[in-house]
């Protein structure tokens, strides 16, 4: 494995941008779906709110989306629920690679793009047009030339030097880069993501600690 340096990516003020910036996009290419104003995005869905939607909505929410989605061949994978808000990963059937990544408030059900590596990094479904840095012009970058095993093994690293004690579990392809789930006395602790080309780390600071998960077997 080539040497890669170890990049946190800082999420605060980049995410809550993008978020704000592609809020109008996003609600045109995804349409019926209300997707979140300032308040409600760093409210509920980064924050946890008093009424809850309940994991079966959620589902419901996660499964209408992938099947409105205009490109079709998308279904929902897993919905996760944690304190602040639940997460669902929308996958292409056809390549079994992950699509995009959602959050659904845990209030109102509201659904936006996650921030960070679903945004930055999807080089197929980003809502800022597509490449490794959205609308920025990064684009037919070709296969990623990191290897899950080589995310897997990256974000161990991370996790060792940051999360100690925790272990990551398989390194899930998306377009672009990896998601990687981790664990702790064999419990769900977080996630993070892998670039696939660079190796650079995204840990996802926004999701709060976890409650339980429904795999719906795509």
């Amino acid at each position: 494995m080539r040497a890669r340096g170890l990049l946190i990516v800082g999420i605060g003020g980049i995410a809550a941008s993008l978020l704000l910036g592609v809020a109008g996009v996003a609600s045109g290419w995804m349409s019926g779906w209300s997707f979140g104003t300032p308040g409600t995005m760093m409210g509920s869905v980064f924050g946890g709110g008093g009424r809850d939607i309940g994991m079966d909505r959620a589902v419901t929410i996660a499964q209408s989306v992938a099947t409105s989605s205009s490109s079709g061949g998308l279904a929902a994978d897993e919905v996760i629920e944690f304190s602040n808000n639940y997460y669902a990963s929308i996958r292409d059937k056809s390549t079994q690679i992950g699509a995009f990544e959602i959050l659904i408030d845990r209030s109102n059900g509201n659904v936006v793009r996650e921030p960070g590596p679903d945004i930055m990094w999807n080089t197929k479904y980003s809502v800022m047009g597509g490449g490794m840095m959205g609308g920025f012009g990064f684009r037919n970058l070709g296969p990623m030339t990191v290897t899950a095993q080589q995310a897997q093994d990256v974000a161990q690293r991370w996790l060792d030097a940051n999360q100690s004690g925790t272990t990551a579990k398989s390194a899930d392809p998306f377009y672009g880069y990896y998601t990687v789930d981790f664990e702790r006395d064999g419990t769900l602790v977080g996630m993070l993501s892998v670039n696939g080309y660079s190796g650079q780390v995204w840990y996802h600071t926004w999701h709060g600690s976890y409650i339980a998960m429904r795999d719906l077997g795509t």
